[in-house]
């Protein structure tokens, strides 16, 4: 009897000992998945197929339905400086200018100026990082704003958007942009949204410039296919803006592209 009483005592005694052990083990906790901030998309270039070129040259359009994208054309493209006066009907919202580069919404890649838009997109880029590396003299490197972005989106809760914008906007390099575009006009403005690209260096500014000055944030390739960035960092752009750049490349002369204004909620 004794003996049955000690061997229960000792089986009680060592399942009281395993849950004290694992109550007092510290719990794991799953980590919140990382939530990967996406690229604003604001303007993109629509290779535009044969059955859908003559409808863009009316007056009614309905890019929703033709290209599943809400928005308007947008006059960025250059016209050649070589382009017959018979030729401009072949363009798309072309707008006259007095000076500088005749302006249209789209047309056949022939008619348009695009060397000259990478070129002076280049050249504007390389002027604007000299400015941009004279204002932030004397400031350490900022971390970009998607590095924020990230953090609050993978724990909204903890890391609210405010606090994020805040952390962000208080670094000496960031208040040095600022201050500038207190004090610029409209057109000297730099933004804080091409942090990143700014901080890579000015020849890398100027050719991601030049390059987007013709992919803009994402491209509709004539079979339907959308390219855009996997997401709002910059290694993702380039890879964006590399793989659009030879698609363009590759386009024949006759290829019709138009520029569209996305419609943001």
């Amino acid at each position: 009897m004794s003996n049955n009483n000690g061997t229960a005592l000792t089986r009680h005694g060592s399942r009281v000992q395993r849950l004290t052990a694992r109550a007092n083990t510290p719990q794991q906790s799953t980590p919140r998945p990382q939530v990967v901030p996406q690229a604003l998309i604001r303007q993109m270039i629509v290779c535009v197929s044969d059955d859908l070129a003559a409808t863009l040259h009316t007056g009614v359009r309905n890019l929703e339905r033709h290209f599943g994208v809400s928005g308007t054309s947008c006059r960025r493209l250059w016209a050649s400086p070589a382009i017959w006066a018979w030729q401009r009907r072949q363009l798309i919202d072309a707008q006259k200018a007095k000076t500088g580069p005749q302006c249209c919404a789209g047309g056949p890649i022939r008619l348009l100026d695009l060397t000259g838009m990478r070129e002076g997109a280049h050249v504007s880029a390389m002027l604007r990082h000299q400015q941009w590396n004279h204002v932030v003299a004397g400031t350490r490197p900022a971390t970009p704003w998607p590095v924020f972005l990230q953090r609050h989106l993978s724990d909204p809760s903890d890391y609210p958007l405010d606090v994020a914008s805040a952390e962000f906007h208080r670094q000496p390099r960031v208040h040095a942009m600022r201050l500038h575009n207190a004090a610029a006009t409209t057109a000297g403005q730099l933004t804080t949204d091409d942090l990143e690209m700014f901080q890579a260096g000015a020849a890398a500014y100027a050719n991601y410039r030049a390059l987007w000055a013709l992919c803009t944030d994402a491209l509709l390739t004539e079979d339907g296919t959308q390219l855009t960035p996997a997401s709002a960092y910059l290694a993702d752009r380039i890879t964006y803006l590399h793989q659009a750049y030879r698609h363009l490349q590759n386009l024949h002369h006759t290829q019709q592209i138009f520029a569209i204004d996305l419609q943001t909620p």
